[in-house]
């Protein structure tokens, strides 16, 4: 099994995924999906469903290299057409697995949504830590 399908099988195990057009859909429309993937052998129209549901945002759109029973043997599905990826660390790892120079730019969008995503549980940690212990900015 491929290193990039790990990724996913991952995900959908820690509860990162959303699988199938309606839930992605919701989890793009909320904000909460990093990457939208989709199965290289899904229908014209899921893929320009994948696209409508990240335009105009900052979330990424990839067509993968796997067919929609690769894609669903992973997660414990007879097939799966299109999924979301929640959570920006598993995404990167998972577009740099895939190891092809054409995604350079998602995965430099995905790096930076990463470093935000730490940024911001750093500040958080460091505020909550702040407050516990009553120390104040002046």
């Amino acid at each position: 099994m491929d290193k990039a399908l790990n990724y996913l099988a991952l995900a959908r195990k820690a509860g990162f995924a959303e699988l199938g057009e309606e839930p992605v859909g919701t989890a793009a429309r909320d904000g909460h999906a990093r990457l939208v993937i989709v199965a290289s052998d899904a229908s014209d129209h899921t893929w320009r469903r994948a696209k409508s549901f990240v335009a105009g945002t900052h979330q990424q759109v990839l067509r993968l290299p796997y067919t929609k029973d690769e894609m669903g043997f992973v997660i414990g599905r007879t097939s799966l057409a299109i999924a979301a990826i929640t959570d920006a660390g598993l995404a990167v790892s998972m577009v740099k697995a895939l190891n092809d120079p054409k995604n350079q730019a998602v995965l430099a969008a995905l790096e930076e949504m990463a470093q935000k995503a730490k940024q911001r549980q750093k500040e958080a940690k460091s505020h909550a830590r702040n407050k516990r212990f009553g120390k104040r900015k002046n």
